[in-house]
């Protein structure tokens, strides 16, 4: 192989990673689009939380399945750190979401979607600290 095709072939990113932001993505935006409907029936607070766990049911059988597919854990210790990776981010998104809402954004004169864009900021915050969590943990490959 030559210096020039070693070069092409070398990525940034693993494929693993891409497929996670695919399928993180796409459960983003089951965790976002969510929150706007249970937040018709409870407080933006409740809401964020409620959301986050409808996204992070969706994040773990897309993870599962598409991500993580050679894991060697059980399903239920993949449950069980996904869980937990999952309280830790849940909690970035929320401080995220909530700050940006209540304090930063209306201290900045936004008003058009605050709840909408600070939920979305609060939602991509965790990425990459999720990424490792599972790929460390949740997920991991041999014991």
């Amino acid at each position: 192989m030559t210096r020039v095709h070693a070069i092409a072939k070398q990525t940034f990113v693993s494929k693993d990673f891409l497929m996670f932001l695919l399928t993180g993505g796409f459960a983003a935006a089951v965790n976002w689009g969510s929150r706007i409907v249970y937040n018709i029936w409870m407080p933006y607070s409740t809401a964020i939380v409620v959301a986050y766990i409808t996204g992070m049911i969706t994040a773990f059988i897309l993870a599962k399945l598409f991500v993580f597919s050679k894991s060697t854990q059980s399903t239920s210790r993949s449950v069980f750190f996904f869980t937990l990776v999952n309280l830790v981010a849940v909690l970035q998104t929320w401080a995220v979401s909530v700050f940006l809402a209540f304090h930063l954004m209306p201290k900045l004169g936004v008003t058009w979607h605050v709840r909408e864009i600070a939920h979305l900021a609060g939602v991509a915050v965790p990425v990459f600290t999720s990424y490792i969590g599972h790929k460390k943990w949740s997920f991991k490959v041999g014991q």
